[in-house]
């Protein structure tokens, strides 16, 4: 069988645990043919299928995530390599980049800190927008970190383990975060509950424990003039201003795409 019948074949199979089943099989099978997407779609819809999808399909249908799959997972303007161990970038995070280009336009920030970095999503999409910056990404998983220093290769990026913002004394001008905001009980998808690290998804019987430790942090290491660029999860908006709020900070806010009001924007 061509890849073409292949492809309508695992999308079918695919239906029923995804809601992107044609793009996770045009994916897989990009992988599996070792080509980007496009090249599949404008000429190799009639190659042989080779051996390493149907393996690959088998792991998607248990619901592991297309990224720990291919390896690789886009965000903003930059492509990232992650894997087990590390939260999936998510284009809901994207809103935090896009707040901070709001505020500081073409110029950019000089300094951008970045807590809980993961394998450096925030903090290397900033750099790719501000090449002249200089950027921190703190996290307390070596193993993220290690995907992090791999993804900030050449750039002014240093990477470093630690517990939020413990122990700098710098301040900065643009602080991104995108924090474990899950509430213990809560019933995640499969792809998220059984393979992504639990550490960076949950926050409390609340969700709100990482923000009651980041908000005096932020404080201490916000440069004069600068802003804080904080992802939150649905419905957290007025909970976590109170926090912020009670730090002295000015808050803002920002929806994302789906309209979900998904970053806040903090200031003195």
């Amino acid at each position: 069988m061509k890849t073409r019948e292949v492809l309508a074949e695992a999308t079918a199979r695919l239906a029923a645990i995804s809601e992107t089943p044609r793009l996770d099989a045009e994916l897989l099978m990009a992988h599996a043919l070792d080509i980007e997407r496009e090249a599949l779609l404008l000429g190799g819809l009639d190659e042989a299928v080779p051996a390493t999808f149907e393996p690959l399909l088998q792991r998607r249908l248990a619901h592991e995530p297309i990224a720990y799959l291919t390896g690789r997972r886009g965000f903003w303007t930059i492509e990232l390599e992650v894997g087990p161990g590390v939260l999936v970038p998510r284009p809901d995070s994207e809103t935090l980049i896009q707040a901070a280009v709001a505020r500081f336009g073409a110029a950019g920030p000089r300094t951008i800190l970045d807590l809980g970095t993961g394998p450096g999503t925030l903090l290397l999409a900033a750099l790719d927008q501000w090449p002249e910056a200089r950027g921190l990404g703190v996290d307390a998983s070596a193993e993220a970190l290690a995907y992090a220093r791999r993804n900030g290769a050449g750039r002014k990026a240093e990477f470093r383990l630690g517990n939020w913002g413990e122990g700098i004394g710098e301040r900065f001008e643009l602080i991104l975060c995108n924090p474990p905001y899950v509430e213990a009980s809560a019933d995640l998808p499969a792809d998220v509950a059984r393979y992504e690290p639990t550490a960076a998804l949950y926050a409390g019987a609340d969700g709100l424990d990482a923000y009651r430790s980041l908000a005096p942090q932020f404080a201490r290491l916000l440069a004069p003039g600068g802003i804080v660029c904080l992802e939150i999860g649905a419905g957290q908006q007025e909970a976590v201003s109170a926090l912020m709020a009670a730090e002295g900070f000015t808050i803002e806010s920002r929806k994302d795409l789906s309209g979900i009001v998904r970053c806040l924007i903090l200031y003195r």
